[in-house]
């Protein structure tokens, strides 16, 4: 743990509650609190939040700059109505992935990109090179506290929060609300396949909020939630990881994220070479996989085989809470990519057998 360590302003609150602290790039995040597997299913079946204040928060205003993003976005702004948000790609100009992001439109002229912790500079910086007289880019990401809160009872515990008559946004819908005396931004998204909300407030109303929802929470058996949970959730229903599963050397084409790209639009950084990708087929394809049998589970970087032949490379891997078994996603050359096609993860020095499953691994019964 380093000195220059960034903390949330809910760090001290973590240390209360005897969460276990891990740096996570340039931060100490919770991993931890009661335990991953009771985190993860808290939120499968009850209510769980997570501190998700070291994202960050850019905002951008002006006649010009919902054009403008257009031009810097994979998907369509244009589609946006204020109160809206969409999942949606930076690029470099090679199609290679920058960070994956959400964009709100907040008004008519103005636009909040919530973006990956590790990327915030990186992506201000990139967006500032090409914004020209465009509008006005700020960074506020220190400005924000942010919580994710996620699970079937996620409403219940908002209408006690919020008040019984408050009406919630729709999914990847953004709402003003308050919330113990103070103004929340409410957002329609989540990361876990459940549910759920994030909200986003003044850093310094950050305490007051958390131990709010932990209190209200407790009739709705709600557990606060570390990065491992968090972990384990998304990889069940194959939600990529930016740095793992995502990268600048690899497209949303070859990520199966095409959905969330508009080629039909004339002009985006990338573009070309996503027609390519989609035109001439990927070298590469991000697929899911489960384990064949118990044993050690995968992790990023373990090779993934198929008849003696090395095709490609688990991005991430662990043991799913809900499905008990072995999980992961890997890059693997296209031809060997379909669904039900067998394999074999190296772990250990010994390759262990493996399927390609559809996506997500992970199905609400």
């Amino acid at each position: 743990m380093t000195e220059a360590a960034k903390k949330t302003p809910l760090y001290d609150e973590h240390l209360r509650l005897g969460a276990k602290m891990i740096p996570f790039g340039d931060w100490i995040m919770p991993v931890q609190y009661s335990g991953i597997i009771d985190e993860h299913q808290a939120v499968r079946k009850n209510v769980g939040v997570f501190d998700i204040s070291h994202m960050g928060q850019l905002v951008a205003t002006g006649p010009r700059v919902g054009a403008w993003l257009n031009e810097m976005l994979t998907n369509n702004i244009d589609k946006l109505e204020v109160g809206t948000g969409q999942y949606t790609f930076l690029l470099n100009d090679r199609g290679g992935i920058i960070d994956d992001l959400i964009v709100y439109r907040t008004a008519p002229e103005e636009f909040l990109l919530v973006v990956n912790a590790s990327r915030v500079d990186e992506d201000f910086a990139w967006l500032r090179k090409h914004l020209g007289d465009n509008g006005k880019l700020e960074n506020r990401s220190a400005d924000y506290g942010g919580l994710a809160i996620q699970g079937p009872r996620v409403v219940e515990l908002l209408h006690s929060m919020l008040g019984k008559e408050a009406e919630l946004p729709a999914r990847n819908q953004i709402k003003d609300f308050e919330c113990c005396g103070t103004k929340v931004t409410v957002a329609r998204t989540g990361y876990t396949g459940e549910d759920g909300v994030e909200m986003f407030f003044a850093a310094d109303d950050a305490p007051k909020i958390w131990n709010g929802l932990l209190e209200k929470g407790k009739e709705f058996g709600i557990r606060p939630c570390g990065l491992g949970a968090r972990d384990t959730l998304r990889l069940e229903m194959c939600y990529p990881l930016n740095g793992s599963d995502l990268s600048p050397e690899h497209n949303p084409i070859e990520a199966g994220l095409g959905f969330f790209v508009d080629l039909k639009k004339p002009k985006f950084v990338g573009r070309d070479a996503l027609v390519d990708a989609k035109e001439n087929g990927s070298r590469n394809r991000l697929v899911a996989f489960r384990m064949k049998s118990k044993g050690p589970p995968p992790r990023p970087h373990y090779s993934v085989w198929r008849e003696s032949e090395r095709i490609g490379e688990v991005t991430s891997g662990s043991l799913s809470p809900s499905l008990n078994e072995g999980i992961g996603m890997a890059y693997v050359a296209s031809a060997h990519a379909k669904v039900g096609t067998e394999i074999e993860i190296e772990i250990r020095d010994r390759k262990l057998p493996a399927v390609i499953e559809k996506k997500p691994l992970y199905k609400k019964t």
